[in-house]
This record gives structure tokens, C-alpha cells and sequence, in this order.
């Protein structure tokens, strides 16, 4: 798409609720990153469960990205304004628990239920709350966005995620600073209430631009295309084993903040967590469009192995810069990997029935969140003060065993999309 045709898509490409869901989105992002920054040293240093504080995150993570196929159930039935009102309350009471936690007029009650039941139960509450935006912002923008500029509008989306992702540590850094730990949390409770108070406002339930129609979802219809998914064995294991990659992703936010305070004493460690979307910013489209040509198992392979070696650095060098040019290393391999991952599932699937396999393309972001955490406490527990190093270097055997496996995988079972 030219210069002109991106201007004239703008304009002309979307109807106002797309501008107004991105805008949403990227305060949401704001918020759920903030949080996300902090969440599991605030768990383990503020809330007193330092032995489980990755296994929380990762669970709170982890059940956010496995429920947007159920949660989509509830836009087809109550439309998408309900919905986003109902997440955007659900997180601003959730946020604001998880915060009471760490707050000194809150311990009565925190004590009276138990830290850890307290703390996992308001974990779930705020993630399942939150699963609802990822259907309410992705269908909004394909329900507004005229066909021709559906693409670009995807982009934006994609772009302002990443802002998002960028803007909120910085943002938990200064209250972190001025305010302290707990005082995240409450921040994304209040951005949470005035998005609640937005989308009241200001959204109004989008129609389609073209006339398109897409199929009503019910829980029938999620639980029958479960079972013909997890029935495509082949499919499964490609979205297990690629899970791999977002394990060792999610230790930017369950590692790097322990490691960068306890061994490379810097204190701010939000800074280090903002490098990767910062970068992914910049590299996505340009390396997209570098190796679009390439078969995209060949992408994913070399965008697998780049971010997986990049923790040696970290493990090597030991030192503030670099983890950064790790960090950012990571980051170009996932410029180069994600998109063309996307891609190479869509030809996994049956060529009937790509639309509800897409729909599960997100399970390794939750599987590798599941596991990121514990695997997270295991290494911070065992290495943190004894051998740093290790950790990084475990990690990157985990990348490349899945790389390799991933290799492998196609080997054995190679797909149509190499044709």
C-alpha cells in the first residue's frame, strides 16, 4: 500500500467506532502493561509470596489469553459495548484488589481470607474480566474497517498494542517511584474506570461497513469446534511446541525485573521491560516485508533461533547494556517470527475450516504463560543469587529444543503452506 493509498485509507477506511476501540485499546494496553510490569515483583516482595509470584503471573496471564474464544460468546449475545463496559469494570474492581493486597488498610482483610487464596482469587477475577476485550477491540476493528483497508486497519491495531506495551511500564516506573509498588495497581484501576466511563460515552455498537456477516458464536459451537481442533493432533502439537517461544518471551516480565535489580542493581527495571515493544514498533512491517518471500517455516525457524540465543548475551556479558541489546535482539527475531507464524498455522488447518483454527492460534500465548511462571520461580529461586548466568542460558536451551523441534515437526509432517 502507497504513501497516498494509506492517507486515503484513513480517511475513507473506517468508521469511528475503529478510531475510538484503538483509542481504548491503547489506554487499556496502558493499564494491563503497567500492572504487568510490576505484577510479579510486587507479588514477591510487597504481597510476601516470592515462591509462587511467577506461577501467579503466569496464571493470570495465562488465563486471559485462554478465554477469548468463550468470552467472544458474550459479544455475539450481549454486543460488543456491554461487553467492553463489563471488562473495563470487571478489571477496575480486579486491579484494585490486587492492589489492596499490598495496602496497608487492606491486610485485615487479605488475612482473614489467606494471602495466597486472596491474592490467587482476585488474580482470576481481573483475567477473566479482561480475556472480553481481545473479541470486543479485534471485532470492532474488522466489523469498521471497509475491506480493502481491513489489512492496515489490523496494523494500527497491532501498532497501538505495542505503544501500549511501551508506554505502561514507563508509567508504573514513575508511580512505582513517587507512589510505591502498590500504587500501579490502583493506577490501572483508575485507567480502567475512566475507559469504563469512555466506552459509555463515546462507543456506540459498530456496524459492518461491507456486507459481510459473520457467524453467531454460542457455547455449543465453542465446545464442538474445541473438540475438532484438539482432534487435529498435528495442529496441537505445532501450537505446543511453539509454545516455546512465548516461555522464554515472558521472562522479560518474570526475570528480567529480579535479575535486573538483584544482579545488575538496577532499579529501574520497567525500563528494561519496555525495550522489546519499542523495538517491535519499529521492526515489524520492515522485516515483515524483508522476508515475505521466504517460506514462512524457514521465517519462523530463523526468528525462533535469534530470539532464543539472544538471552546468551544476558548470561555472557552480564551487564545493564546488554540486556538491553538482548532484549532488543529478542525483539528482531520476533518481528521476523510472529507474523509468518500466523501464517504457516493458517495452512495447517483444513482448508475448510481455517476460520475456526484461527481461532486457537492464541493457545501458545497462554500455554507459554502457564509455564514461563513456574519455570520462572524455578530458575529465580535456584540461580538468581548463586549462578545468573545459568538462567539465560537455560532459557536459550529452551528456544533452541523448540526451535529444533519445530524443525523436526515439519520434517515429519511437512504442510502445504511450503508448497
Amino acid at each position: 500500500m502507497s504513501f497516498t493509498d494509506r492517507l486515503t485509507a484513513i480517511r475513507t477506511g473506517f468508521s469511528s467506532s475503529f478510531w475510538i476501540a484503538n483509542t481504548l485499546e491503547l489506554f487499556e494496553r496502558v493499564a494491563f502493561y503497567g500492572s504487568k510490569a510490576v505484577l510479579a515483583v510486587y507479588l514477591a516482595t510487597k504481597v510476601g509470596l516470592s515462591d509462587d509470584a511467577g506461577k501467579l503471573a503466569g496464571i493470570f496471564s495465562g488465563v486471559i489469553y485462554s478465554l477469548p474464544i468463550v468470552a467472544g460468546v458474550f459479544v455475539d449475545r450481549y454486543g460488543f459495548r456491554k461487553t467492553l463496559m463489563a471488562c473495563f469494570l470487571i478489571f477496575g474492581v480486579g486491579y484494585f484488589l490486587i492492589g489492596l493486597a499490598g495496602l496497608q488498610f487492606g491486610q485485615s482483610i487479605v488475612q482473614v481470607v489467606g494471602v495466597y487464596p486472596y491474592t490467587l482469587s482476585v488474580l482470576l477475577l481481573t483475567a477473566v474480566g479482561g480475556s472480553l476485550i481481545k473479541p470486543c477491540i479485534v471485532g470492532t476493528v474488522s466489523k469498521t474497517s471497509k475491506p480493502d483497508a481491513r489489512a492496515f486497519g489490523f496494523s494500527i491495531y497491532y501498532t497501538l498494542v505495542n505503544f501500549g506495551g511501551a508506554l505502561g511500564p514507563i508509567i508504573a516506573l514513575m508511580v512505582r517511584k513517587d507512589l510505591g509498588i502498590e500504587y500501579v495497581l490502583i493506577m490501572s484501576s483508575i485507567t480502567s474506570a475512566l475507559l469504563f466511563a469512555g466506552t459509555f460515552l463515546f462507543f456506540r455498537e459498530p456496524e459492518d461497513v461491507d456486507e459481510t456477516k459473520a457467524e453467531k458464536r454460542t457455547f455449543g459451537k465453542v465446545f464442538s469446534d474445541m473438540l475438532l481442533v484438539f482432534g487435529n493432533f498435528k495442529f496441537i502439537i505445532f501450537l505446543i511446541i511453539f509454545s516455546g517461544f512465548y516461555l522464554i518471551f515472558w521472562q522479560i516480565f518474570y526475570l528480567v525485573p529480579f535479575y535486573g535489580t538483584e544482579v545488575l542493581k538496577f532499579e529501574d527495571f520497567e525500563l528494561l521491560e519496555t525495550v522489546d515493544a519499542l523495538c517491535i514498533i519499529f521492526l515489524t512491517i520492515p522485516m515483515t516485508a524483508l522476508v515475505s518471500k521466504w517460506k514462512p517455516i524457514n521465517a519462523i525457524i530463523l526468528g525462533f533461533t535469534i530470539s532464543s540465543i539472544s538471552w546468551i548475551a544476558i548470561g555472557a556479558l552480564g551487564t545493564i547494556m546488554a540486556t538491553v541489546v538482548a532484549i532488543g535482539l529478542f525483539a528482531f527475531g520476533e518481528s521476523i517470527c510472529i507474523p509468518r507464524f500466523y501464517e504457516y498455522v493458517s495452512k495447517l488447518a483444513p482448508k475448510e475450516q481455517i476460520g475456526t483454527f484461527m481461532g486457537f492460534a492464541f493457545l501458545p500465548v497462554a500455554i507459554g504463560s502457564f509455564s514461563a511462571g513456574a519455570v520462572a520461580d524455578w530458575l529465580r529461586l535456584d540461580y538468581l543469587s548463586t549462578n545468573p548466568s545459568m538462567m539465560w542460558y537455560i532459557l536459550a536451551g529452551i528456544g533452541l529444543l523448540s526451535t529444533v523441534s519445530i524443525f523436526v515437526f515439519n520434517l515429519i509432517a511437512p504442510q502445504k503452506s511450503q508448497d
